[in-house]
């Protein structure tokens, strides 16, 4: 029976150990400008397969592969942030209105659906449990989260998962550090600039200093001036994050196209071409291929 307990607690402390590995190797991918990996955001998660911004969601993106995952946030009446996309529950749950009218406890009673607008079993998480479930395994991406930056960073140290996530916006490098000060160089942050923007240029230079990890480019437009300042990006030595969700975030070179129409090269292969070292995505399994027959896997 002792030997059975023994075998136990180690093959546990070894699968413990090597979940943390994974997560110091993702760490090190993430910031090495070295590696020619191209690391794979699966946007809201596994949605085609699971409720969109849902524990089995982002459980299933660990499963497969996936090096980081995409959340949204938004705080509870009592004060407790949950995963939601949206501002009321309407769209992704069997109940209606704000979520910001509601306790989590009240939200507690509310079921997510799936793709199909099925309605499921499955509850709206909050933060701190997709922290614990992902803690050692994943990165994530904030997406829609930073008004709630002190109160993220709190359960970062709480949780212990300072170093598996990146919080960002699309907000100047000034204002950034004037409301968060310190915490700022604490976490992982990564601006986001729109590159058709006339002052994206004077945007990508306020960070210069602060050289973020990765700065995520969107355009709806591809010109001379949009691969201009994707060099500029480079050079000034952030990672390029290019997404290939819709075609008004990249020009044209995006999930469907390379799906549906089967034109990778034409879309992932552009984003390949341009500099990205990490995409965001809805096609995670058929990107995470291609990626590996590229050899940037």
């Amino acid at each position: 029976m002792k030997r059975i307990t023994c075998m136990i607690f180690l093959l546990c402390t070894v699968f413990v150990l090597s979940a943390q590995e994974s997560a110091k190797t993702l760490v090190v991918d993430l910031k090495s400008h070295e590696t020619k990996k191209v690391l794979v955001v699966a946007h809201r998660g596994d949605w085609r397969n699971a409720p969109e911004n849902s524990l089995q969601a982002f459980q299933n993106c660990i499963a497969m592969g996936v090096d980081m995952i995409e959340i949204d946030l938004k705080m509870t009446k009592d004060n407790q942030l949950v995963i939601m996309h949206d501002n009321t529950i309407d769209r992704t749950t069997d109940g209606k209105g704000k979520v910001s009218d509601y306790t989590l406890a009240e939200l507690r009673k509310f079921h997510l659906k799936n793709g199909l607008g099925r309605v499921t079993f499955h509850p709206i998480p909050t933060l701190e449990e997709v922290l614990e479930l992902t803690k050692g395994k994943i990165l994530i991406n904030i997406d829609k989260g930073y008004d709630y930056f002190q109160d993220v960073y709190k359960l970062l140290v709480k949780t212990q998962t300072i170093d598996q996530v990146v919080i960002k916006s699309g907000y100047a490098y000034e204002k950034v550090k004037a409301e968060n000060g310190d915490v700022l160089d604490k976490v992982i942050y990564m601006p986001i600039v729109d590159l058709n923007n006339p002052d994206a240029e004077a945007f990508i230079e306020g960070y210069r200093q602060m050289k973020p990890v990765a700065m995520e480019c969107c355009f709806s437009e591809v010109t001379p001036e949009v691969l201009r300042l994707l060099q500029k990006v480079k050079d000034n030595g952030s990672k390029i994050w290019l997404n290939g969700l819709w075609p008004s975030l990249n020009g044209g070179h995006d999930d469907d196209r390379a799906v549906e129409l089967n034109q990778k090269d034409e879309s992932w292969g552009w984003l390949l071409e341009k500099g990205a070292s990490l995409i965001q995505t809805d096609r995670p399994v058929q990107l995470l291929q291609y990626l590996k027959e590229e050899g940037r896997r």
